[in-house]
């Protein structure tokens, strides 16, 4: 199937996939330095190797302070304070990565349901010009469209994007 639509002789699946592509592209290469951080941070301790190396340094800084391995003298006994400093310092850090990462991916996400909004709204007004056109030719041709149930007429009608919104919030429920 051939695309007339500034395509080429691209498929439309595929000059479709290939603008996703870049957007993701675009957005990812717009990243600030502390953002690509977060990001690889948040990469790396969501990780199996993360747990894993973890599980490890806690097994050892346990092992050495509870005097199980000879030799090695315990330097953080039991309870292990500065161990508990460690992690709690180290959770603290981690969370604000993840944070930051989180609130990139919000504004990404934001992004993405305007332009799906745009995308929606224009699609809407193409579909509205549409069934004016088809009624117009309907009614020079003498053709009836009017259905008792629906009057076709009522989707010819441009939409109130506002109005709409405001019929939302009255109806759907508070969480």
């Amino acid at each position: 199937m051939k695309s007339n639509s500034g395509t080429g002789d691209v498929h439309p699946t595929e000059f479709n996939i290939a603008a996703i592509a870049k957007l993701e592209e675009d957005a990812l290469s717009g990243r600030s330095l502390t953002e690509r951080a977060s990001d690889a941070i948040t990469r790396s301790a969501g990780s199996f190797v993360f747990l894993a190396l973890h599980l490890t340094f806690l097994f050892v800084w346990m092992s050495i302070n509870l005097g199980l391995v000879r030799g090695v003298k315990p330097f953080d006994p039991f309870p292990f304070g500065v161990l508990s400093v460690v992690v709690s310092s180290e959770a603290v850090f981690l969370t604000i990565f993840v944070l930051i990462s989180q609130n990139r991916m919000a504004r990404q996400a934001e992004k993405r349901a305007h332009l799906d909004l745009q995308v929606g709204m224009l699609a809407e007004q193409e579909l509205t010009t549409l069934l004016q056109l088809q009624q117009k030719m309907c009614q020079h041709l003498g053709v009836n469209v009017s259905d008792e149930k629906k009057d076709v007429s009522d989707f010819a009608q441009t939409t109130d994007v506002h109005q709409l919104a405001r019929e939302l919030d009255q109806q759907l429920p508070e969480h």
